[in-house]
């Protein structure tokens, strides 16, 4: 992990995604962070297959804090 980004955290907002869906995952890392939100898709949507495209909404609703 680069020297910067030690102390931060990743946070993705699932509204973001889904409307309505109050669920945010907070991690340390974009793979930790990636696990609790396909963890989150499968429980909670019904969705057991990360596809490219939404791996790629949902990068892109990552914000690092």
């Amino acid at each position: 992990m680069p020297v910067h980004e030690i102390g931060k955290h990743k946070r993705f907002p699932c509204g973001a995604v889904v409307p309505d869906c109050p669920f945010e995952a907070v991690a340390t890392t974009e793979e930790e962070l990636m696990r609790k939100v396909a963890a989150h898709a499968a429980a909670a949507h019904g969705i057991t297959e990360v596809t490219p495209a939404l791996a790629a909404l949902v990068k892109a609703a990552i914000k690092t804090e």
